[in-house]
């Protein structure tokens, strides 16, 4: 079993695939990565030898991934929030924050639906 960068790679997927796992990689990094560390791409995770991971492992080191992007992530976050922006506003009060209406749509944000009862007519 390869580990790269505290994530378990699946070692039935191709070293593309299986590099995009990891947070912070996509494709066009996975291909990147495997080119500079001269690994080919339709190679097997199962077939790579110790020394193809341990450069694999090298290359990926250099970019931001896995905790430190997430934690890059939420401190950038957390500082839009504390300086009190539009995006910090709706990140606080749980809307989308990129111009979507939220009339209809935008459950994913704001939650299961909370059903607001009628009042009662007054009878005569």
């Amino acid at each position: 079993m390869a580990r790269i960068a505290g994530i378990d790679i699946p070692k039935q997927k191709r070293g593309v695939i299986a590099l995009t796992y990891i947070f912070g990689i996509g494709s066009s990094r996975s291909k990147e990565i495997l080119a500079t560390a001269k690994v080919s791409e339709d190679t097997k995770v199962s077939d790579w030898n110790d020394d193809e991971i341990g450069r694999i492992r090298e290359v990926a080191s250099s970019y931001t991934i896995e905790g430190e992007l997430r934690s890059e992530t939420q401190l950038n976050i957390k500082r839009l929030m504390d300086i009190g922006c539009y995006r910090g506003i709706r990140h606080r009060s749980g809307l989308p924050l990129r111009g979507q209406r939220t009339k209809n749509n935008s459950r994913t944000r704001k939650g299961k639906r909370k059903t607001v009862a009628n009042k009662k007519k007054a009878t005569k």
